[in-house]
């Protein structure tokens, strides 16, 4: 199972990029509006990937946050709803408001995102209410050229039984302070602020 795929942006378009890895190996993974809006004007990336085999395809799915492939991983877990339905749904609802939207049971702004019908926002809501917990958006930072650093100091901390929310609330201020820190520099910043 590949866990995500880093290496240098051969290739950038709304739906998908080209990402050619250390190898020379080229990855075609599916993206969404945010992702893309993320890559924007960066040369290499770090992609969270989401990856699905069937008998008559191998696809992957890429995503600049963990918050948001883990909604795609809950949307395409509604029967119906496939890997480019979910796509669709959340390069039209950001990922923050479409937990709001589930947990409020809004019918209506799901069904607003094409392909969806009433009966498919229904189950969506039905399935996933109980599932979704809310984010506390106060912990996101908003994906930037250095969200890999910032990833790979959560990771360590979170490795080293620091809670996940501290980590990310400490990392959050030691990034907003200094956004190109390395990784060593934030992570023992991030000791003093816990």
């Amino acid at each position: 199972m590949i866990e995500s795929v880093k290496g240098e942006i051969a290739e950038l378009n709304p739906t998908y990029c080209v990402i050619e890895t250390a190898g020379g190996v080229g990855y075609n993974v599916n993206i969404t509006l945010p992702t893309y809006t993320a890559l924007q004007g960066q040369t290499s990336v770090r992609l969270l990937v989401h990856e699905i085999i069937r008998e008559d395809a191998w696809s992957l799915f890429g995503f600049i946050a963990e918050s948001e492939r883990q909604i795609f991983r809950s949307l395409i877990g509604v029967s119906g709803v496939g890997a480019n339905t979910a796509r669709v749904i959340l390069s039209s609802i950001p990922s923050g408001e479409i937990e709001q939207t589930i947990l409020s049971g809004d019918v209506r702004r799901l069904k607003a995102v094409k392909g969806i019908g009433a009966k498919t926002a229904e189950r969506i809501i039905v399935d996933l209410k109980d599932k979704i917990k809310p984010i506390d958006t106060t912990l996101i930072i908003q994906p930037t050229v250095n969200s890999e650093s910032y990833e790979e100091a959560l990771s360590a901390l979170v490795m080293l039984g620091f809670p996940r929310p501290a980590s990310q609330k400490a990392l959050k201020k030691v990034f907003e302070e200094d956004p190109d820190i390395k990784v060593e520099a934030a992570i023992k910043q991030a000791f003093k602020l816990m």
